[in-house]
């Protein structure tokens, strides 16, 4: 019988898993290193209206990557070793994405001039969006697609204890808190200049000017994946801004404490090995669909099982984790924080089932999956809420992450009954 996974590709995907560990260990853990100092100098009011404007800040990256973090990545794992179509896509998705965050910028400026929210706190949202742009220009999609992901991991590894660095250099006062968004956007734009250099020395690309028809076909390839993406964050990234919009910058900044918090255990490291598995996946079901799936289910079991030893221990020590990161036990992080926890347990029992649906080219299924959701969960998140104040943000996580766990689990054993057929 053939093996699940080949010796090779555990190497492989061992290898990459291990730099975006180390990615996303920098993304997540700085934040939360940097957190007892910050909330210490500026307060939980400050921090509560920069955990709002990064929220705010946090639609525009969702237009911009476009969906192009597995659309991309997918089309770079499939034809990378055609280095004409390489350099093709690069270009391609490198054009939208600066043309969108064009667009984005504008409709800031916009928002800024017409609604006083967000004109009083100007420029807050200003010096935040310079993570948009840095965003836009670090192709992480391209490593993940080359399964190479050494070279952003090393970027972020330096950039980000320099980050830290500043952050307590320059941020001594209540009256700097402007340093900190400042801070963060020069991270985002140095690394993702850093991570062009390193795309463009390390794999020989050019850049080839793309016709109407390449830059279509980029907006079509990803069509499907950005509504799903747009959808997902509108009931995720959606918290915080719902929570600012609806309370105070005080209660806003207890609960980005708890969900910075809970993030961390959601994300580190499941987002990382999701991407190191997920172009592996790709590559593997296009030869052998059962062996696939088989290895998909596997690491999803493994995944759940160690999520069901860790977060009981996490969900007992809450107070301890708050104090320990802010200072002071806030019964408001804390209690926030263990709703989130059991949140963050169906996330994790779902992550390889519900990412298995692009891997059978069944966008289209993730896009209605998500879709729906957001259809449903926006409103309840608001809802719950207006009813029970910031806690309502995590209750309604938790409804939501159960229903969409039930949803994809009967998705994906219709497609396994029927032989994954393709989109018809």
């Amino acid at each position: 019988m053939a093996r699940t996974i080949t010796p090779q590709e555990k190497r492989v995907v061992f290898k990459n898993f291990i730099s975006l560990s180390s990615l996303q260990g920098i993304n997540y853990l700085l934040p939360i290193l940097v957190l007892p100092y910050l909330i210490r100098i500026i307060g939980p009011e400050k921090f509560g209206l920069i955990a709002f404007a990064q929220a705010f800040v946090q639609y525009f990256m969702i237009m911009t990557d476009y969906g192009f973090s597995l659309s991309a990545t997918r089309q770079i794992a499939i034809c990378r070793a055609n280095q004409k179509k390489v350099c093709s896509i690069f270009s391609s998705v490198m054009t939208v994405k600066i043309i969108l965050s064009m667009l984005c910028f504008l409709m800031l400026l916009a928002i800024i001039q017409f609604i006083p929210r967000f004109r009083a706190d100007w420029a807050v949202y200003m010096l935040s969006f310079g993570a948009v742009l840095g965003n836009t220009l670090f192709p992480v999609w391209f490593f993940q697609g080359k399964e190479k992901m050494f070279y952003i991991a090393i970027i972020n590894i330096i950039g980000g204890i320099i980050y830290a660095v500043c952050i307590i250099l320059l941020v001594r006062t209540p009256e700097d808190y402007l340093w900190v968004p400042l801070l963060n956007s020069a991270f985002f734009i140095v690394t993702g200049i850093l991570g062009l250099y390193a795309a463009f020395r390390k794999f020989g690309l050019e850049f080839i000017l793309q016709t109407y028809e390449d830059l279509h076909q980029e907006f079509k390839a990803g069509w499907s994946i950005f509504i799903s993406i747009v959808a997902i964050n509108a009931y995720t990234a959606s918290r915080v801004f719902a929570v600012g919009l609806l309370t105070n910058n005080v209660l806003t900044g207890y609960y980005s404490i708890a969900e910075k918090i809970a993030g961390f255990s959601q994300a580190f490291p499941l987002d990382s090995l999701s991407q190191a598995v997920y172009p592996r996946l790709n590559k593997i079901f296009a030869k052998n669909r059962l062996r696939a799936l088989k290895l998909m289910r596997r690491i999803q079991w493994a995944t759940t099982f160690g999520y069901l030893v860790t977060l009981p221990i996490a969900f007992v020590a809450a107070p301890w984790i708050v104090n320990i990161i802010c200072g002071q036990t806030y019964p408001e992080a804390v209690m926030a924080l263990r709703l989130l926890l059991c949140a963050v347990f169906f996330v994790g029992a779902n992550a390889f089932q519900v990412q298995f649906l692009l891997v059978c080219g069944r966008a289209d299924l993730y896009s209605k999956l998500h879709v729906a959701a957001a259809i449903v969960g926006l409103p309840l998140i608001f809802l719950c809420i207006y009813l029970c104040s910031y806690l309502g943000a995590a209750i309604s996580t938790i409804i939501l992450e159960t229903a969409i766990i039930i949803a994809t689990t009967r998705m994906l054993k219709r497609l396994v009954a029927a032989g994954f057929p393709a989109r018809s």
